[in-house]
């Protein structure tokens, strides 16, 4: 039986954070960025690859959504090479299992990003422990694939997958300032620029006030996630912090999991082929928070371990939009932010 347009369009959306190794027609074309540093490594490269003889000793990372996917892996590695490394959960207890699953030191908190209270209690953890963060990673995420949901009266992927983060970030962001480095790695998606509705963030529906395409909205959030770490950037200018924002690539991750079952079964079947591994997806988040090459570079977007650029028509580097899109943010979040 022939499948129906919207499952097509479902579908397209499960492979959409697959690299573009090439475009045609009017798709985007992604092509390195020669004027940043570029790497020996690649789709297939993994995060203990990508760290390979890295001694992070002294360093203290904090890693959201560490219990499963690219979280733990980023975990698992960063915790490897002799970080100090904050893995949060949804609960307590999954990040607690998380961190005890892995070898060297780790440090288990919770953290349900739809719940601003809970987001301020784990900054507040944060913040009282030992260490400044050296490294920032905004790894947790979700999509949905189904109707419309409001969180406080705001789309529920748009929260999760944004606001809890910049409202995480903005208040560990002084004690990364004080301390004159770090970095903050925000993981995006090609969905950023292949699927987020024409207008880029439609200021006009965060709230459901239009039509609602379940896709459109989780392009939408990591557009948000892109337009974030491009502002955010901007703002950190000679702070000695950069801010910048990744592409992990079609991943054999669980993320999928409230898709309908056709494309979970489908994805079970094909994602061994088309899909990378954990080990290979977290390799660009962990080389853009962790390797010295790196040092400075701020403001950028990666694919693959690399910076690239991207053609055609989409906002990923809107500079007038970042900063609307901060501006909104700061009113949803209103009451959950530290003072100016």
């Amino acid at each position: 039986m022939q499948l129906r347009r919207r499952h097509l369009l479902q579908l397209g959306a499960v492979v959409a954070s697959t690299p573009l190794i090439s475009a045609c027609g009017d798709a985007p074309a992604v092509t390195i960025d020669s004027s940043l540093p570029n790497g020996p490594f690649g789709p297939e490269s993994t995060a203990e690859e990508v760290t390979a003889g890295l001694d992070l000793s002294g360093q203290t990372a904090l890693v959201t959504g560490c219990n499963s996917g690219l979280g733990y892996e980023t975990l698992r590695v960063l915790a490897l090479r002799g970080a100090r490394v904050i893995g949060t959960g949804r609960t307590l207890e999954k990040a607690e299992v998380a961190c005890e699953s892995v070898d060297g030191n780790t440090v288990p908190l919770a953290l349900e990003l739809s719940d601003f209270d809970s987001v301020l209690a784990c900054a507040e953890a944060v913040r009282g422990m030992d260490a400044e963060l050296d490294m920032l990673i905004l790894n947790a995420g979700i999509n949905t694939f189904g109707e419309l949901e409001l969180v406080n009266g705001i789309e529920k992927m748009f929260v999760v997958n944004y606001l809890g983060h910049f409202v995480l970030a903005n208040h560990l962001l002084a004690g990364m300032r004080a301390a004159g480095d770090g970095r903050i790695v925000h993981v995006g998606s090609r969905s950023g620029y292949t699927q987020a509705p024409p207008e880029g963030i439609d200021f006009d529906n965060l709230r459901g006030e239009g039509s609602f395409d379940a896709q459109q909205a989780y392009g939408r959030s990591k557009l948000a996630n892109a337009l974030f770490s491009l502002e955010l950037a901007r703002r950190l200018e000679g702070t000695g912090v950069t801010s910048n924002v990744i592409h992990p690539g079609l991943v054999q991750t669980n993320i999928a999991r409230t898709a309908p079952g056709w494309i979970r079964t489908g994805f079970d079947l094909l994602g061994g082929v088309v899909a990378k591994t954990p080990e290979q997806g977290a390799a660009t988040q962990v080389y853009v928070a962790a390797h010295p090459a790196l040092e400075g570079v701020s403001g950028a977007y990666f694919e693959d371990c690399n910076p690239v650029r991207v053609s055609g028509d989409h906002h990923m580097f809107d500079a007038d939009m970042a900063r609307r899109l901060w501006a909104e943010a700061e009113d949803m979040a209103a009451g959950y932010l530290p003072p100016a």
